[in-house]
């Protein structure tokens, strides 16, 4: 029986799957099987749009369908949390198996804190991650320093510290590090994140740590939860996947890898964080980036944390409405409202037509808010630091209840 902890190798019994799929199809044939045995309504995935640039969520309930969904997309930067609350009903009333980056997991987690997502409905399958390339630098990096036309591109890939491809006429390979010396490679939350196997997930998933006659034919699966064993087991006993016992050596490479990756993390964050000066330096850093807003809302519509039907960046005593340059208020209330859970996936970055550093302006204070107060979001259920609550319902609690804390069980309640 396949329990919780489980450290295993895994592929997919279908050839089909296999060959479609990345490292053996085990993620496929899970997500394929979750579908098939009605553990879930629905899988949400993302799929190659017009090319390799174009990532499109899509909902699966067909089971067929699922291997459409198959590979990655490494310049596909979506984060799929906000759109299952937003489009999903935050799966309050049907359930979803879904793959997901760390980020997304975290972003998960924050939300359900927040009542906006049910994660009882979510099987998770986490997928480690070195980092992804926004489509758009993408685009450029291929011209320009790879010098193949990215229209011709039909395949990339991230691999042994390498981002590689293939297209019309043959394969082409350079090392992650001398792309980002130069100012291409990963977006630059993913060069500082942390979170690289997301073990909150029901799964973690991933090819690092799989060695011997099973390296690129098979997948490493980490049992994190109940639910994900539930659904390991399922598949193999009505013959969707086969399995064997994680290699010692694998799980000790495995770990390496993760920390090295840790390791780098650690030193962007350091170069990005410096970079920004300190005190008043970076406090005029900051506003002087930020005066070129525009106030578009990209960032607010598309940040997990988020979630507001009345957001107070658009009271007009806070923000004077049809003013530019934007008030610096703005953006003091996104500081105020998410720096304590902001989980680094980057969106307010990588949306903004301005191009201002939303993300590493945010990162930066969160990690100083961990330091002081030793809260790590997005990792479990953990209330936030800042807790708000709507006046009026917070005011009736407090009468109902005869407390003067306003803190307490905010984040209980439906």
């Amino acid at each position: 029986m396949v329990a919780k902890g489980d450290m295993i190798y895994a592929w997919a019994k279908d050839s089909e799957v296999q060959k479609k799929g990345e490292c053996g199809g085990a993620v496929t044939a899970l997500l394929k099987h979750a579908l098939e045995t009605k553990m879930v309504d629905g899988v949400v995935a993302i799929t190659k749009g017009k090319d390799l640039y174009d990532a499109v969520p899509t909902v699966i309930t067909n089971a067929d369908d699922v291997i459409k969904s198959a590979g990655s997309l490494h310049c596909g930067t979506l984060l799929i949390p906000k759109l299952i609350k937003k489009y999903l009903n935050g799966a309050k009333d049907k359930k979803y198996a879904v793959t997901c980056k760390g980020c997304d997991a975290m972003a998960f987690y924050e939300l359900a804190k927040r009542n906006q997502i049910n994660l009882d409905n979510i099987i998770m399958i986490g997928v480690n991650c070195g980092g992804s390339v926004s489509p758009v630098a993408a685009r450029r990096m291929i011209t320009e320093k790879f010098e193949v036309d990215p229209d011709t591109v039909h395949k990339e890939e991230i691999d042994k510290g390498q981002f590689i491809i293939e297209f019309e006429g043959g394969h082409k390979g350079i090392k992650i590090d001398e792309l980002e010396e130069e100012g291409y490679g990963r977006r630059s939350n993913c060069q500082r994140c942390k979170m690289k196997v997301p073990r909150q997930a029901d799964i973690a998933a991933g090819n690092w740590g799989v060695i011997g006659d099973k390296a690129g034919k098979a997948t490493f699966l980490e049992v994190c939860s109940e639910k994900g064993a539930n659904l390991i087991e399922s598949a193999k006993s009505k013959g969707a996947l086969e399995t064997e016992a994680a290699n010692p050596k694998g799980i000790e490479i495995r770990g390496k890898v993760e920390n090295a990756m840790f390791k780098l993390g650690d030193s962007c964050r350091k170069r990005d964080f410096e970079g920004l000066g300190t005190g008043k330096d970076r406090l005029k850093l900051i506003m002087t980036e930020s005066a070129k807003c525009v106030k578009c809302y990209a960032c607010v519509d598309n940040c997990p944390i988020c979630y507001c039907i009345e957001c107070s960046t658009k009271k007009p005593w806070y923000v004077a409405p049809g003013v530019l340059p934007t008030s610096f208020m703005f953006h003091l209330i996104r500081f105020a409202h998410v720096s304590d859970s902001c989980v680094n996936c980057g969106q307010c970055e990588e949306l903004c037509p301005m191009e201002i550093p939303n993300a590493l302006f945010m990162h930066s204070q969160q990690t100083e808010i961990e330091k002081m107060f030793g809260h790590v979001p997005g990792r479990d259920m953990s209330p936030p630091i800042h807790a708000l609550a709507e006046e009026k319902a917070e005011r009736a609690r407090l009468e109902a209840t005869g407390t003067d804390s306003i803190y307490i069980n905010i984040f209980d309640e439906e």
